[in-house]
């Protein structure tokens, strides 16, 4: 199957679905499916803006919501995460997943869903240590402060994720994982971005929950964006499959994040609202920017502090000419992931990459479809089929009580007692679905079956009806979001009507001292 592979959006959904185009029409293929990285800006209108983490001079309402009102649709399959510079309170609307526009399907903060049978993981946001470990808090309107916290990677998305035993052909990130430099031509990539060496020479480079999720799940492909810059690498894996969760020591990072990342618009992460004596938020200078392809740090308030110089004896490599990288070869035994990050959409940038993935061969007992290409058929113009991955069904149902709506996040299970939840999980879901829906396959579930499409906000033009353009929206309950939440028979906790939120965000200040979590917790287990 052919995938495009996008890096950031940014916004540019015309361009990015015109140079698909352009390449079909010079390379004489069809390209099957987008993969989008991260900084989607799905903005439906200005209110949205005001949810995004950028200063004003750059909160510009793009082309997405053109793709949002049907004045355009997507030519292609699109699947996105989402990166730190979002719309974060549409993004929220669809938690666990859905459609951000017609043919557009956003995986959530953690997914993993298959499309022709390829299985496609991914998890959005980036990594900051003071908010990793923490519940999402988080509420709207937002402040300064959780604006930013938001797109935060969460514990939670990282130990929910790890919990995917079968392999993977596919999983995206934003963020890089960390040290993922130490698998890829390196030297070539500092001749091109020398500001990376800092962070690279102290391993504050990437995510570290990441790349413990990178050696546990072992993906075919790994395809990240963030950096605007093109990498890749190749991680040679040895002959165990790491299928135990994300030791402790590797998801909470051995290093306190204090990178303030040089390709992105800077913004103070360490300066958060709501710190106490009690609760302590660790503190840390922010690097000033060294990349000239980005905003300068005279664009914003926050005060910055520049990094101290390298020691002379600080080298990567000899002063001499790199060799060419080449591609480890695995041993018998041994499976690797090709990692590929890509640029932003832009001129002369390289932020597009097709690539071929195979089609897994199909059990002889699943279901087949007439719009189902079959393996070994080369080029297939049908339309690919997106289904829900079962597994992450279970995985989505079994951790539903451990969502955190306040700072405060639960113990989470030892492994052994996680994936008998998972087990017992995917059993309920299965038996359940089968008794209210006896046509639909659990393991063979179209999402189009369960979750629709549905405008919740109003497109550009209308926002002086609730309150004005700079205003947050107001509250949006996303039938999608209902109706995923129906599906594997828990309460939706992400945007359930205002008064019902309010009850279910104090209720889970700590679940268990309130009788009705308590029950609720034994009820969806």
């Amino acid at each position: 199957m052919k995938v495009a592979v996008e890096g950031c959006c940014h916004g540019e959904l015309d361009a990015i679905y015109s140079h698909i185009q352009a390449l079909e029409n010079r390379n004489k293929y069809k390209v099957d499916l987008l993969l989008i990285c991260g900084d989607f800006q799905a903005i439906r209108n200005h209110q949205d803006l005001q949810c995004m983490a950028v200063p004003d001079k750059y909160k510009q309402l793009g082309g997405f919501y053109k793709y949002y009102t049907g004045e355009k649709k997507a030519p292609v399959l699109t699947l996105v995460i989402g990166g730190n510079h979002e719309a974060s309170n549409y993004m929220w609307e669809l938690y666990h997943g859905g459609w951000l526009a017609p043919n557009i399907f956003y995986l959530g903060e953690a997914g993993c869903v298959r499309v022709n049978g390829i299985r496609i993981a991914g998890a959005s946001g980036i990594y900051k240590s003071h908010d990793f470990t923490r519940g999402h808090f988080e509420k709207m309107p937002y402040d300064r402060s959780m604006v930013r916290s938001i797109y935060h990677l969460r514990e939670y998305a990282v130990r929910k994720l790890s919990l995917l035993s079968s392999r993977l052909q596919v999983f995206l990130s934003h963020d890089w994982p960390q040290s993922i430099t130490d698998h890829g031509d390196l030297p070539h990539l500092l001749q091109r971005k020398t500001f990376l060496r800092s962070d690279i020479l102290s391993g504050q480079l990437g995510s570290p929950p990441l790349f413990g999720l990178l050696r546990a799940l072992q993906p075919e492909w790994w395809f990240s964006a963030h950096l605007h810059t093109r990498f890749e690498a190749c991680v040679v894996h040895g002959e165990a499959v790491a299928n135990d969760l994300v030791p402790t020591e590797l998801v909470a990072g051995a290093s306190e994040d204090v990178q303030g990342d040089p390709n992105e618009i800077i913004i103070d992460d360490n300066e958060v609202d709501g710190a106490t004596a009690a609760n302590p938020l660790p503190s840390a200078p922010v690097r000033a920017s060294l990349n000239p392809d980005e905003i300068t740090l005279s664009d914003l308030e926050d005060e910055v502090v520049a990094p101290p110089p390298l020691p002379a004896s600080a080298e990567l490599a000899p002063r001499r000419q790199p060799q060419k990288w080449t591609r480890p070869v695995a041993r018998a035994g041994q499976s690797t992931t090709n990692f590929l990050a890509l640029d932003k959409c832009g001129p002369k940038r390289q932020y597009l990459e097709v690539v071929d993935i195979p089609i897994p061969e199909s059990p002889p007992s699943e279901k087949t479809s007439a719009t189902t290409p079959e393996k070994g058929k080369g080029n297939v113009s049908t339309t690919p089929r997106l289904t829900y991955d079962l597994e992450w069904l279970a995985i989505s149902r079994a951790f539903h009580p451990f969502l955190a709506l306040t700072q405060f996040q639960r113990a989470f299970p030892p492994e052994e007692a996680a994936r008998s939840l998972v087990a017992e999980a995917r059993t309920w879901i299965t038996k359940d679905l089968g008794a209210r829906e006896p046509r639909l396959d659990p393991d063979d579930l179209e999402i189009t079956q369960i979750q629709e499409f549905i405008m919740t906000a109003p497109g550009p033009g209308r926002e002086d009806e609730t309150g004005g353009r700079r205003a947050q929206p107001p509250w949006y309950t996303n039938p999608q979001t209902v109706k995923f939440c129906e599906l594997i028979g828990v309460v939706n906790r992400i945007n359930a009507p205002p008064a019902a939120s309010a009850d279910v965000r104090m209720s889970t200040a700590n679940p268990g001292d309130d009788p009705a979590v308590h029950n609720m917790l034994h009820r969806e287990i």
